[in-house]
């Protein structure tokens, strides 16, 4: 290694602990240490990963850890571009020349982002979990870094965070809003707020950077950015995807869709009518790659049948509602599908396997929604319920899927509430979406209105 990489390591290093760490909205997910494993921490690029570093060292300060034994090493540093993996070990006996009285004493909790830039790096980190006193977290934007392959690389070492772009908790807190209290009474002026915020929320989408206000005019060109960045680098080039006008073309075509069923087939012959060649098999390998890079993520619909599944079309949903705005400016009026998106992606922060459910006389509700304790609810997600014919359907198709999955809960969650003097029937709760999105992330007894 030659001296300008060393110097540029020990500045890095010196860096690392002295520097404040940056401001961040907290994200709700966990931070304890994970005893003799790494914390992959992963998820669609601008998802905020870094900050979520930063995070838990910050945490790990407040828990009284000194500040020199908490390293953020970043290797997106245009110095450390000829660094091999045989030299990494030099990052560690830099640190401790200027503190031997650490090594394999006092942990030290090291964030390596970017680290998939260095070929080789699996055998460092697992070299340095077994042999030094450390907690290791790492991260980085390349689609080398997705979860299954982290999983495969580390031999089980590793086990995953999974960061999204921000819950609705999340955005009112950035904007500077004080969480209420678990049930507490909310009167009307504070509703007020919250329902500004929830609309803000609707209108401008989860990723932290696209929240800044300093953006407000290139939000559009922003998200667009992103998607491109995941189509190019994390499915075109690294499967090898020549045929970019199909790609583009598909990826604009799901953006515009969501919390709708997709059909490959059907976009497959949509796709030759307009001289767009592709083959449906190629259609289907396009979709798990971008599923792999956290872009979109597909529901089945809830049976037991392998072939039903295989028979009905999957609901796709996208990571963030705000990309199918920047795609689609007249997707804002479809406020239901947008609501739809929302829910899926907080049933998926709520570690909540999904499906949707199709009943033998034609109802269809959103989501069969199963807690890893194995319980489940039915919920069904509508704008507005107001109207007693559309406040009726929705009871409907949840009482008929009901029939189907007797010892599920049964959940509307609405922006509105019933028509005036309407009784509802026992057993079915009927939720503010608002007021539901504002319960802890991992609710301790399921969730409550």
């Amino acid at each position: 290694m030659d001296d300008r990489i060393r110097g540029a390591i020990r500045q890095k290093l010196g860096d690392a602990i002295s520097l404040p760490f940056p401001q961040f909205t907290p994200r709700e997910a966990g931070t304890t240490a994970l005893e003799g494993k790494v914390r992959a921490v992963i998820g669609m690029r601008r998802a905020g990963k870094t900050t979520f570093l930063h995070q838990c060292l910050a945490s790990r300060l407040a828990e009284g850890v000194s500040r020199e034994r908490l390293v953020y090493f970043n290797f997106e540093d245009e110095r450390l571009a000829d660094l091999e993996a045989a030299d990494l070990g030099a990052i560690l006996d830099e640190y401790y020349r200027s503190f031997p009285e650490f090594r394999r004493r006092e942990r030290v909790t090291w964030c390596f982002d970017e680290i998939q830039r260095i070929p080789g790096w699996e055998a460092f980190v697992r070299r340095i979990l077994d042999s030094e006193n450390v907690e290791l977290l790492i991260s980085g934007s390349s689609a080398r870094m997705l979860s299954r392959e982290v999983a495969t690389t580390m031999r089980g070492r590793a086990l995953e965070t999974v960061i999204t772009p921000f819950s609705f908790r999340e955005f009112a807190v950035s904007r500077g809003a004080a969480l209420p209290h678990r049930n507490r009474l909310i009167g009307a002026a504070e509703e007020s707020t919250w329902l500004a915020h929830f609309d803000a929320y609707l209108e401008i989408g989860g990723f932290p950077e696209a929240g800044r206000e300093s953006l407000r005019p290139h939000r559009v060109d922003l998200l667009q950015g992103y998607v491109d960045t995941v189509v190019f680098r994390d499915v075109a080039e690294r499967h090898g995807i020549s045929n970019l006008v199909a790609l583009r073309a598909f990826v604009r075509h799901l953006l515009r869709q969501p919390a709708s069923p997709m059909s490959v087939s059907k976009v497959h012959a949509d796709f030759h009518s307009r001289g767009i060649g592709i083959s449906k098999e190629t259609l289907l390998a396009l979709l798990a790659h971008l599923e792999d890079a956290f872009l979109v993520f597909t529901v089945p619909v809830a049976s037991r049948s392998e072939r039903r599944q295989q028979v009905n079309p999957r609901k796709l949903y996208l990571a963030d509602h705000g990309l199918a705005a920047a795609f689609n400016p007249v997707s804002r009026t479809d406020r239901g599908h947008h609501l739809e998106n929302v829910v899926a992606c907080e049933l998926a922060r709520r570690r909540m396997n999904l499906a949707y459910v199709r009943t033998s006389e034609g109802h269809e509700v959103d989501f069969l929604a199963t807690a890893p304790d194995g319980s489940a609810q039915l919920i069904q997600v509508a704008a507005e319920i107001g109207n007693r014919d559309t406040f009726e359907r929705e009871i409907r198709a949840l009482q008929g899927a009901a029939a189907e999955f007797p010892k599920a809960r049964k959940v509307l969650i609405a922006e509105g509430t019933p028509p005036a003097g309407i009784r509802v029937p026992d057993g079915i709760q009927i939720l503010r979406m608002w007021r539901w999105l504002l319960e802890p992330t991992v609710p301790t007894k399921g969730i409550v209105g």
